[in-house]
Order: structure tokens, then C-alpha cells, then sequence
């Protein structure tokens, strides 16, 4: 099961955004992502909290910076769940086609 979490994560586009310059990027600071985005490190930070809800981002406090890195398991997750439900669909769609010739 896919929780929804990972879908709302994934359905704002700065969240995107984060999660994308963590993954080409490496591990960052909410102030090193924000300084490369039209956002405040505020809401960087709160995407970033929304991110770790989701299991997108693991992070890792040193003194007073957290460093947050990407997680891609939940998106595996993601993609197991799309491909089953796409075959139950193709599945679906195959006997109606069959049904209709």
C-alpha cells in the first residue's frame, strides 16, 4: 500500500523541485536549497517536513544544520503499485475489447 503522503509530496511543484535538486544535487541544507529557489528557507523547510512525512528525505542533524538527503524506496513503492494497477487495467480493457469484436 502507497501511502498518500508520497502522492501529496509529489503533487506540489516545489516539493518536486526539492526532491529534484536532491537527487542531481546530494545532500543539502534547507538554507543551501532555498538560496537556489524563488522560496523562503521557511517554506523550504516546511516542504522539506512534508518530504520526510512521505519517507522522501532522510535527515541528518550535525550541530545546528540539518542535512537532508533523497530517498527514492517510496518511490519504488510507487512504481510497483502503478504497474499493478496499470496490468489490472490492461486486463480490464483486453476482455472488454475481446467482448465488443
Amino acid at each position: 500500500m502507497i501511502p498518500h503522503e508520497v502522492f501529496a509530496a509529489l503533487a506540489d511543484p516545489t516539493r518536486l523541485e526539492v526532491l529534484s535538486r536532491l537527487a542531481d544535487g546530494g545532500p543539502a541544507t534547507a538554507t543551501e536549497l532555498s538560496a537556489a529557489m524563488p522560496v523562503s528557507r521557511q517554506a523550504v523547510t516546511k516542504h522539506l517536513a512534508a518530504l520526510d512525512a512521505a519517507g522522501l528525505v532522510e535527515r541528518h542533524p550535525s550541530g545546528r544544520e540539518v542535512r537532508y538527503t533523497f530517498d527514492p524506496e517510496p518511490l519504488g513503492h510507487v512504481v510497483k503499485w502503478a504497474e499493478k494497477v496499470g496490468d489490472t487495467w490492461d486486463q480490464r480493457l483486453g476482455r472488454l475489447s475481446r467482448s465488443v469484436d
